[in-house]
């Protein structure tokens, strides 16, 4: 990792928290709403473009409102979960949420969400894209964060930028996976051909940087928190990631929910989308806190700082929703467009409004 890179990671992450803390304990039955709270209080005045908040939103009434959200338990970047779990964000907008750890296909977790199998649920945009191009009814209320994919090379490699990889092999774990979408993007606007130009390589995620050390591959994608864990030994430099230039103010993860749910219970969807987006912002100022509430779910090579550095990394500031929110799916769309994921006939301004959902404005 760069001199330049890691004091952007140390920044961030010094710039929300406090000293590390004890790990917290397994958290249990994941439906429960009744785990004990380290509750910080979220500083609004730091995001001016919030339109409401829950200071603001009246919660539901009557009994709690029982919902089921997927996630992948071991990203991460979804630590807004967990967080709104464990320091009661649903809990305040009355919602009884049981998490549904989904490790199958995107179509599939699509597929369940629109189906009503699952309410709701969080992963990266520039995987759902396509699916929801197809036509599943689901609908993006917010974005939480940007970051968390990364290029890899060997240090000694030579590789220092991502004009350096035309005419190599990257290994890849997924051909249709968010990471190989966004830097195949990445590729084309430096007059790469994404195609044609380079080789992509499959291997299986744990085995990427194997695959690397071996000479299968010149480089390799990757998300974290693995990727930051193989940048520690100084083995891998990091050439790319997805904060890099036009996208460090761009999300990667959003919030969807079923559209029967947006169009028959639009308190409720506004409800859910609200307590991610306070978990969002309690997130990005209290990282000690957020990391604490995700450690029952890392993996066991990451350390606690480990992860206080990736919540402080990530830009979890950085959570748009409404019109902001519907700019940035078109201009993924466009972006997809460019690579040929998406059909060239596609209109994205018409995409992009029918796949997201201002639930706020309710």
């Amino acid at each position: 990792m760069s001199n330049d890179r890691t004091s952007q990671l140390s920044r961030r992450a010094l710039l929300g928290g406090g000293a590390a803390g004890l790990l917290a304990a397994p958290l249990g039955i994941l439906g429960a709403q009744a785990f004990p709270s380290t509750r910080s209080p979220i500083d609004f005045s730091e995001f001016p473009l919030c339109r409401t908040s829950s200071e603001t939103t009246p919660a539901l009434t009557g009994a709690p409102r029982k919902l089921r959200l997927s996630w992948n338990a071991n990203a991460v970047c979804l630590v807004t979960v967990p967080v709104a779990i464990d320091h009661g964000f649903f809990k305040k907008q009355n919602l009884d949420i049981e998490l549904v750890n989904f490790a199958g296909s995107t179509d599939q977790l699509l597929e369940a969400i629109a189906t009503g199998k699952s309410d709701g649920g969080v992963g990266m945009a520039l995987r759902w894209l396509k699916p929801l191009e197809q036509g599943f009814d689901v609908k993006i209320t917010a974005a939480t964060h940007g970051g968390c994919m990364r290029v890899l090379a060997p240090a000694k490699s030579g590789i220092a930028s991502l004009n350096d990889l035309k005419g190599k092999t990257i290994g890849v774990a997924d051909l249709g996976g968010a990471d190989k979408n966004f830097f195949s993007i990445e590729l084309a606007k430096r007059g790469i051909d994404p195609t044609n130009e380079v080789e992509w390589r499959v291997f299986p995620g744990n085995l990427l940087r194997l695959a690397a050390e071996k000479g299968e591959t010149h480089a390799f994608l990757s998300g974290d928190p693995v990727a930051y864990l193989w940048l520690k030994d100084g083995t891998f430099r990091e050439v790319a990631s997805n904060l890099d230039g036009e996208f460090k103010e761009r999300s990667c993860c959003i919030l969807g929910l079923r559209g029967s749910l947006v169009r028959d219970e639009p308190k409720v969807a506004r409800a859910v989308t609200q307590a991610i987006l306070d978990a969002a912002m309690f997130t990005a100022q209290n990282p000690d806190l957020a990391a604490r509430a995700f450690a029952p779910y890392a993996t066991k090579e990451a350390t606690f700082d480990d992860l206080r550095a990736l919540v402080g990394y990530h830009t979890h500031h950085h959570h748009p929703t409404g019109s902001v929110l519907k700019n940035e799916l078109k201009a993924y769309a466009d972006d997809l467009k460019l690579v040929s994921v998406f059909k060239k006939t596609t209109d994205t301004t018409k995409f992009a409004e029918r796949i997201y959902a201002d639930v706020l404005s309710i």
